[in-house]
């Protein structure tokens, strides 16, 4: 039974940049010759000065040198900005980038040696666009996007704060792009109240990793976090699995179960996937959310388990029962993959220590330097992974490591044969997630209620259901969820 605090998620003040305090970017993806430093970014903002012309209001990105008039890159945690210098990859010219910003493009022209791709695309001068990715000399990968120039100071728990920048910090969660920052400081609100919560976000985009940092930054943090699928518990079991039961009841020798709730007593209880549970089930879990109050199978005594419930579904909030959802005051929605393409190539870092970790054998036919480091992918690979459509977020990127391991031979992971779906179809929806245009007339007219029974008819199916909404475009039934506010 979770506690009498009124705080809502409503009233976070969350931070989140504005257009007025944000500038271009361009976010280091990969570099053959300096791995450690992915995930620094560098700002192409005339203040900043370094690199920055102001004759020809451009900027020059090149290998560092004695000049020092070069872009320097930076790392961006909360509050700060600690900055790392020029590239010092010794294949990159000193003069190697010309980068014009031209309202929301980049001019770009290649000055120094070897060549220059945009999204793959040879090119010696042409634009460039937020979501789009520049290659140089195959040496470095770069995400053209927007950052703000200072991300805000934080008051965060120092699990959540210090750790080694690019590696996950304290509960599994990998990034160091804004919208990472900005949900671990909601993650911690959501600690601090004692309301039940409900995690809304599609598969793969981390929510059982959420729910146990919420769980543990919270004040039953000391005791063990009780979890279940809710998409496993057969229906007709579902009191049984919930609540418990008698000892030999409903048959004889039947031993004593505590149930979930009795197990989550002073706890928190996770119950993954709630959506899939039938709605008439759902209204089960309201006696106990409500008062704690409870009966076992086969017990006519009343009980009563001071449990709060941490809740998380892949389906649009409106699908589970009005009842139900209204015991979920606190609500945070997990956004996918596509909206921090930046923290891709450091997700796939991590996901390969994870797997060096529990298969050591998997990964013994790479070289490795001595740090025991993860084998390097190679720029088709990353390049891959940033343009997927990323529909199954971290398993998606977890699916295609392991056909690279599978597959490649030499000393880097290089992208498998037959990878799925053509880049340019995918950059083009990955870039339009992060420019966020405002829906179509014609698609904002299309009401909450009609959009949340068409996911319904669809079981959910965000393909089936833009179709049935007669929408031209996946992306337009994605924005209607983000403008109802059912993800």
């Amino acid at each position: 039974m979770a506690g009498d605090d009124t705080a809502t998620l409503s009233h976070l003040e969350t931070g989140a940049p504005g257009p007025a305090t944000t500038c271009p970017a361009l976010a280091l993806l990969w570099s053959r010759d300096e791995r450690e430093r992915v995930g620094e970014v560098t700002l192409l903002d005339p203040r900043e000065r370094a690199g920055f012309d102001p004759q020809t209001r451009a900027f020059t990105l090149g290998r560092e040198s004695a000049s020092g008039r070069v872009c320097s890159f930076l790392r961006q945690r909360p509050g700060e900005n600690l900055e790392t210098g020029a590239l010092r990859s010794p294949l990159l010219s000193r003069r190697q980038l010309r980068i014009t910003p031209v309202g929301d493009e980049l001019e770009l022209e290649n000055l120094g040696r070897g060549v220059l791709r945009v999204n793959g695309q040879e090119i010696t001068r042409g634009r460039a666009r937020v979501g789009d990715v520049v290659e140089l000399r195959r040496r470095v990968l770069l995400l053209c996007t927007r950052r703000p120039r200072r991300l805000p100071a934080r008051e965060l728990d120092a699990s959540l704060l210090d750790f080694p920048f690019g590696h996950a910090d304290a509960y599994g969660l990998v990034g160091e792009s804004p919208v990472l920052w900005a949900l671990r400081e909601r993650v911690q609100f959501l600690a601090r109240r004692s309301l039940h919560v409900l995690l809304i976000g599609p598969s793969g985009s981390g929510k059982e990793l959420v729910a146990n940092a919420i769980h543990t930054l919270s004040a039953r943090g000391d005791a063990t976090l009780v979890s279940r699928n809710a998409a496993t518990i057969p229906e007709s079991l579902v009191d049984a699995e919930l609540f418990g039961n008698a000892s030999g009841y409903p048959n004889p020798g039947m031993r004593e179960r505590a149930g979930l709730i009795g197990e989550a007593h002073g706890s928190s209880l996770f119950l993954d996937e709630i959506g899939e549970l039938p709605q008439a089930m759902q209204s089960h879990l309201l006696r106990v959310m409500d008062m704690g109050e409870y009966q076992r199978l086969g017990e006519t005594r009343r009980r009563v388990a001071d449990v709060r419930v941490i809740a998380a579904t892949n389906r649009a909030a409106a699908e589970l029962k009005h009842d139900l959802l209204a015991r979920f005051p606190l609500r945070l929605a997990i956004e996918g993959l596509a909206t921090r393409r930046e923290d891709i190539p450091l997700i796939a870092r991590h996901l390969l220590r994870e797997i060096r970790r529990r298969d050591p054998s998997a990964l013994a036919r790479f070289e490795h330097d001595a740090t025991g480091a993860p084998p390097p992918l190679s720029p088709a690979l990353v390049s891959r992974l940033l343009t997927s459509s990323h529909e199954h977020n971290v398993r998606g990127v977890h699916a295609l490591l392991w056909r690279a391991l599978t597959e490649s031979e030499g000393r880097y992971l290089e992208l498998p044969k037959h990878a799925d779906e053509p880049p340019q179809t995918a950059r083009a929806e990955a870039t339009a997630h992060e420019r966020e245009p405002a829906p179509p007339a014609e698609t904002a007219a299309v009401s909450r209620a009609e959009v949340a029974r068409a996911l319904a008819a669809c079981g959910g199916s965000e393909e089936r259901a833009w179709r049935a909404l007669g929408l031209s475009s996946r992306l337009q039934l994605q924005q209607l969820l983000r403008l109802h506010q059912l993800r």
